[in-house]
């Protein structure tokens, strides 16, 4: 789609406005949105908007429309659907070897755990290798409790960094503001890291990680923006 417009407004609604006509969703849904910040941010992507809409250069747009249509009309499961990543969560799955690797596993893992633990009230089965062992029922419903008491736009910035890290438990510290963004990254990313330093890094992996950590930077600053 070619730019048409040449103004971009908020009203009173917080839909964003071109040229005085509301922007719709994909699902021809008004982009309402539930707070000053996010619709001010949403706006300056279509401000920034040049010739030609790229939707990759306006992921808080997508993530909205995501909240609008996929999600709001049934948040509950799509909050299971997230939630099902306790049951495989990054964190309870370690290295047999080497010991190195280990080490910083549990420098990187062990503390977002623990605090899962006392913030639930819940045990965590962790194992070495990747053969699946079942989390206990009343982690898993805890954890979904947790996931599913957030509404459809909080859902949408926790959605990608659930999927991107492979961890609803770290997902969930930064939402609560247990550990920061880079903390959160730097855990998801220690079985990478490791290979990487032994192995080098070739230029696609270094592309996709690159395009991962924007999707992620972009979850984070949605979640952020809702105030």
């Amino acid at each position: 789609m070619r730019r048409f417009w040449k103004s971009v407004t908020i009203d009173a609604d917080r839909v964003i406005r071109l040229d005085d006509k509301p922007v719709r969703t994909p699902g021809r849904v008004p982009l309402a949105l539930p707070t000053d910040t996010l619709a001010d941010a949403i706006a300056d992507e279509w401000r920034a908007v040049g010739d030609k809409v790229d939707p990759r250069a306006m992921p808080l747009t997508g993530l909205a429309n995501a909240a609008i249509d996929r999600i709001a009309p049934d948040p509950a499961t799509f909050a299971a659907g997230l939630a099902r990543y306790g049951e495989s969560d990054l964190l309870c799955y370690r290295a047999e070897s080497p010991e190195q690797l280990i080490a910083r596993q549990e420098a990187a893992w062990d503390p977002l755990l623990g605090w899962a633990r006392d913030r639930y009230d819940v045990h965590f089965e962790t194992v070495a290798g990747v053969m699946h062992r079942a989390q206990p029922p009343a982690t898993i419903a805890r954890l979904g409790e947790a996931t599913a008491a957030r509404d459809a736009f909080a859902l949408a910035g926790l959605s990608p960094i659930v999927t991107i890290t492979g961890s609803l438990i770290a997902a969930l510290a930064l939402v609560e503001g247990v550990a920061d963004a880079d903390t959160v990254w730097t855990a998801a990313q220690v079985d990478e890291d490791w290979q990487a330093e032994l192995w080098g890094e070739d230029t696609l992996a270094a592309e996709t990680r690159a395009l991962r950590r924007r999707e992620f930077d972009a979850g984070v600053r949605f979640l952020g923006l809702l105030g």
